[in-house]
Order: C-alpha cells, then structure tokens, then sequence
C-alpha cells in the first residue's frame, strides 16, 4: 500500500501538466479497451456475480454488482463521454486587477490522488478513473470484495488503454487484495500521499471512512429520497413521476425510498398513488391514512422513515401540508435528493429553497440524480455534506484552485 501510494503520487505530478489532447486520448483508448475485452470483464462478472448468489446476497444488491453487455457499453461509452468534456484544468474561474496594478487569477488545479472507496458496482471503476484522469488526478481504487474480479478485469483493459496513448499506468491503480486493513491504510493517508478519499457505499463504510480518515471525505450518504406530492399537483404527472422516481431502478441511490402526500390533497392523490405502486408489484408500508386505502399496505414503523430499501418497497405518508412535509425530510432526510411534485409555484420555491438537500426537484423524477444527467460525464457519488463539493461529483468538483498573481515589480509597503 506505502508503493501504491508513492507511485500515485508520481503519476499525479505527471498528470496535472498533462495536456487535455493527451487526457482524451487516453481515455477514449480506455473506452476502446473495455470495449475490446468485454468477454474477458464479463466472465470475470459472471464468476463474481455467482459467489455473491452462492453467498445468499439479495436481488436488488445483485443487480448493482451485476454487468450485461448493455451496461458495459454505457461504461464505455461514459469513459468517452468524460473524455469529450471541457478540461477543468487550467480554467481561470476569476480575473481581477488591484489598484496597485497586480493582475490576480484564480485559475483550477487537481487535487493530486483521490482515493475512491465503494461496494459492489464494478461500473465504479470505470466512473472514478476516468472522472479523476480527467480532473488530472492519480487514484487509487478500493473496490467491494463482492465485485472483485469485475472491478480487476475493467482497471486491467483501462491501464492497458491509457499506457497505450502513452499515459502513466499509475494514473489508476487498483488495490490488489481483499483485505479490509488496505482500506485503513488509505484511511490514514498512505504517509501523505492521499489528498482526499470519497466513500461510495452503504452506511456502515461511510461511518466508517468518516471516523477514521486522516485526510478530507467527500461523504457520499445513504439516499433517503423523498417525493412530496403537494395538493395542487397534476394526478397523471405525480402517478407518472413516483413510479419512476420508485421502480424505475430500485438499487440506485437516487430512487425514492418515501412518499409523502400532502392531506388537503388526499383525496385526489392518496389512493391513486398507493394503488399504482402496489399493483407494479411494490411493497408499501404506511403510516393509518395510507393503509386504509388498501389491505395489501402493511403498517409503517418508525424505522421505515429512516430506511434506505433500495428494494421495491416504498414508505408512504399523509403530512398536514408544505412545512410538515419539508419537516419530516430536514428531521428523517439524508440531504442526497428530494422533490416535490405541484403546479403551484410558490410551493415549489419554498420547497426548493428551504429543503437543505444536494439536490432538490420541482416535478421530475429524483431519478436523475446522476452525474451523467446532469452533463457532468459520469460522477464517483453524490456529495451530501456541505464543503467543496456538494451533489454529484464530477470532473470539475475534483478540482481545486490556486491564485496566480502577476506583477510589474511591485513591493508592499
């Protein structure tokens, strides 16, 4: 691990004077070797995929460990996507001149090595590598021990595509074992070689990272998303938005986990809504309200407002109205994604406003927390703290900046 770290930090000296021709290169060789080698990473999946089945893993965890040839392409192609944005680096956010003439700059640099620790997902790998190559960041990824040969397969055909364009094959490396004291190592900084680590995973890694780093966390936390379905919203677009925002992909951080249905529109929405969810084959579990309108609802516990099921199960309740509904999130909420579903404006602008989530929504799908919607080319997570960098974690949050100051001669007197 010490190798690990002083080799990455080499690389990132390398890469933060890389030019963004070279960084696209080389990722767009990544994108072609994962490409290239599909059957070789796809059995790799096959064998990870069967030891978690074995292991007794659930449907929804074996779907976010799982690849088919469908989602290898997409990351491929967000490699690629990733390496057509805009370099961040070099980009001078600020220009200004002092009155005793010197011309100040505040102008993006990399952070140096990121590392990136996370369960499961092997897409991650190819997400958060070329994310900090392109930010012109070394990183060193600890992948889950469930998607180990996955995650092995896909960093060897990226390594072997950025060589190939001539870029340094630490600019991403992969922990080699699946030994839980690596990750501790990473945690204490591997002697000062690590600039920041971003945790991507369940709750008990994320405690984990945040008690015991040494270094800076971009705290990715559990997505308790809600839906608030306000009394003056549009039935079809809330039936439309909240079987999205639920089943659409029920094992993604963005997937709602609580429904919350205004009570002055109860009457329109709450029936409605329960029963599309249970008839798509959805678990609902509600507070007395909810589960009088259907004898399929089972009754909600105090424990389910603070659930992330990432499952096709869904908490449901009726709240006195806007401030109630923004109460329930700020008390039993995450701060990943919340939305609220109204064509009263005035309500979306009070929610959107003081709802303290990364993200809020005014009617659409929370679904579309990802970085890749929001045009940021992929993300390693979504940032729910609130230093640096908040929301979806892109190239661009994987900056920092220094100021260049440009003088004539001047001293201070």
């Amino acid at each position: 691990m010490a190798g690990i770290g002083s080799r990455a930090r080499a690389a990132a000296r390398i890469l933060a004077n890389t030019p963004a021709a070279a960084k696209e290169a080389g990722l767009k060789a990544a994108a072609g070797a994962i490409r290239a080698e599909a059957g070789e990473i796809l059995d790799a999946n096959a064998q990870d995929v069967a030891a978690a089945r074995a292991s007794g893993m659930g449907a929804s965890m074996l779907d976010r460990l799982t690849l088919t040839p469908e989602r290898l392409e997409a990351a491929a192609r967000g490699v690629e996507e990733i390496a057509e944005l805009p370099d961040p680096v070099g980009k001078v956010t600020e220009r200004w001149e002092r009155p005793n003439g010197l011309v100040l700059e505040r102008v993006r640099t990399p952070l140096g090595v990121v590392g990136v620790i996370y369960e499961s997902r092997p897409n991650v790998t190819a997400d958060a590598g070329g994310l900090c190559l392109k930010a012109g960041n070394a990183v060193i990824l600890r992948g889950g021990s469930d998607s180990f040969y996955s995650s092995r397969a896909i960093h060897a055909a990226m390594v072997r595509g950025l060589t190939a364009a001539g870029l340094p094959a630490d600019a991403i490396q992969l922990v080699p074992t699946r030994d839980r004291a690596a990750v501790g190592e990473m945690l204490a900084g591997l002697g000062g070689n690590v600039d920041v680590i971003v945790p991507r995973g369940g709750k008990s890694l994320v405690a984990r990272v945040q008690s015991e780093a040494r270094v800076p966390v971009f705290a990715h936390l559990e997505g308790l998303v809600h839906v608030y379905v306000d009394k003056g919203a549009d039935l079809d677009k809330a039936l439309t938005i909240v079987r999205n925002a639920k089943l659409r992909r029920t094992s993604i951080c963005g997937a709602a986990e609580t429904l919350l249905i205004d009570r002055a529109g109860a009457g329109t929405f709450l029936a409605p809504l329960v029963t599309m969810l249970l008839d798509a084959g959805c678990e609902v579990r509600g507070d007395a309200d909810v589960q009088a309108v259907d004898p399929r609802v089972l009754p909600a516990t105090e424990e389910d407002w603070r659930t992330e099921y990432l499952d096709a199960v869904i908490a449901a309740k009726v709240v006195d109205g806007l401030a109630a509904a923004i109460d329930h999130i700020e008390t039993h909420g995450s701060h990943h994604t919340d939305a609220i579903i109204t064509e009263d404006q005035a309500a979306a602008d009070t929610f959107l406003a003081e709802v303290d989530s990364a993200i809020v929504v005014h009617n659409a799908s929370t679904q579309f927390a990802d970085g890749g919607e929001f045009g940021f080319g992929g993300e390693i997570g979504i940032a729910t703290g609130r230093m640096h960098a908040r929301g979806p974690v892109g190239a661009e949050q994987l900056t920092s900046f220094k100021y260049r100051v440009r003088g004539t001669g001047q001293i201070r007197p």
